[in-house]
């Protein structure tokens, strides 16, 4: 049936256009930023062991029902899931799935504008030499001052949906392609010079040996389940950007002779290798410069710039590295737009230029309310256990990583190995009745879907009801 569609979008021009384009979706903070902290927190080399198997084991089949989808409605999600539930004689009321993660995606852009912009300030503040000679104290006093700042958020927040806007507006072949024919491979040349400075640095060999061997005593009072697989388990799975709408309305613009398996499997290859060499990158840093390896969400804006200040020609290596972290969120940030973008075109008739200016103001207008939680409008409320202090921007993320992707990821693994029928499955997979598509259909109907609930359970504080007073 996708043969017989197109999309009123474009297509990709190749293969390897629709993998740069979707790594780059998956590719973000949350590989540069957020895996080296999870790693430094959760027991090292384990954890990035955990981390490998659920991404072969999780990520990889929930991508692959993704795409199906995707590829077979060649529509916005939201007409995409309407149009399938058509076609497979259910109700049209699926189309919720869609705007389930187009809102999502609409929703986690608003706010991951503002901490792009972050990363914009940091290129210019060391660039400046803001960091030269700096200690821990210093440093947290400049983050400070950046987030209790609203106009300079709202300035940063407000160049990053711009570029991002632009993008978009230029269509499949004219924006989204050539920006990352360019970010893509520019982000892993930047990268690899990073890790290039790494090897040069005295400990180069104790950060590999953190990274990559396993030591399972550091582990001795830790809880393995929740403080190793759960962490190890979420990353893995909104590393790759499912359940928001984005990896299904690029898996639109797919040709219908690309094969879907080997399309994910070279995804999550290049997503993990992007994780795993940003954490051979600055943990020989950390370590070289006497930091905590554990240094949480700081450790990117508070810890890495403490050692750019003291390290020969840190201010380069400093500019560098922030500018990695910005292509980095750039090519995630085009990706979620690109779904409430078609939908715009799709139902309001409008041009695509229009369309992007309309939805980038109205995520720019949202990221307002994130600005303002960081200093105005902060406040603390709890959430499983656990003291949140910034407002909104923290309801927004809660909402968001924690209930609307874990289900929306259920709801497309139950949608494709379900209720969908297995001769429209095996038709979209090019897999016919192999063994490779009994495993990613039992994988996909019963495993993935238990680990996507276990995630779930634990972001609302489910698991910690059974740990008190233990």
């Amino acid at each position: 049936m996708s043969s017989l569609r197109t999309s009123i979008h474009g297509q990709w021009s190749s293969r390897w256009i629709f993998i740069l384009a979707a790594t780059g979706s998956a590719v973000g903070l949350g590989n540069i930023w957020r895996f080296p902290y999870l790693t430094g927190e959760n027991g090292g080399g384990a954890f990035v062991l955990v981390y490998l198997f659920c991404v072969i084991i999780m990520g990889i089949p929930i991508m692959m029902a993704e795409i199906l989808l995707g590829r077979r409605g060649r529509k916005s999600p939201i007409y995409t899931m309407e149009a399938l539930a058509y076609e497979e004689g259910l109700n049209r009321n699926w189309r919720l799935l869609g705007w389930l993660g187009v809102l999502a995606g609409f929703i986690i852009l608003s706010y991951y504008s503002v901490i792009a912009g972050w990363t914009i300030a940091f290129i210019f503040k060391t660039g400046m030499g803001d960091f030269l000679g700096t200690n821990a104290k210093q440093t947290t006093e400049i983050f400070g001052n950046l987030v209790s700042s609203p106009g300079i958020l709202l300035f940063w927040h407000s160049i990053f949906m711009c570029i991002t806007i632009r993008v978009v507006s230029q269509g499949v072949s004219g924006g989204l392609e050539k920006a990352v024919k360019f970010l893509m491979p520019a982000l892993f040349v930047l990268l690899l010079v990073m890790v290039g400075y790494a090897m040069s640095t005295e400990k180069f060999i104790d950060g590999l040996r953190y990274l990559f061997i396993p030591d399972f005593n550091s582990l001795a009072e830790k809880n393995l389940f929740s403080d190793v697989f759960l962490p190890a388990l979420g990353q893995a799975f909104f590393s790759l950007s499912i359940g928001m709408g984005a990896i299904m309305i690029y898996g639109s613009y797919l040709s219908k002779d690309s094969s879907i398996t080997f399309n994910c499997f070279i995804i999550a290859l290049a997503d993990t290798s992007v994780a795993i060499l940003a954490g051979i990158a600055i943990f020989p840093i950390v370590f070289t410069y006497g930091l905590e390896a554990a240094g949480g969400p700081g450790l990117i804006f508070v810890s890495l710039p403490i050692a750019f200040g003291q390290m020969p020609f840190g201010t380069f290596f400093g500019c560098l590295f922030f500018i990695l972290l910005m292509f980095a969120a750039w090519t995630s940030s085009i990706s979620l737009l690109e779904p409430a973008v078609t939908w715009l075109i799709e139902a309001k008739n409008m041009s695509r230029v229009k369309a992007s200016y309309v939805a980038g103001f109205i995520a720019w207008l949202l990221g307002v309310f994130t600005v303002l939680s960081f200093n105005h409008w902060s406040f603390e409320f709890s959430f499983a256990g656990a003291i949140k202090e910034n407002g909104l921007f923290d309801i927004f993320d809660i909402l968001t990583s924690n209930i609307m992707l874990p289900l929306g990821g259920i709801l497309v693994a139950f949608f494709t190995s379900w209720l969908m029928s297995r001769k429209s499955t095996v038709d979209e997979l090019g897999l016919g009745d192999s063994l490779s598509y009994k495993i990613w259909r039992f994988v996909v109907r019963y495993i993935a879907p238990l680990g996507v609930i276990i995630i779930f359970l634990n972001a609302i504080g489910f698991f910690k009801i059974f740990s008190i007073g233990n």
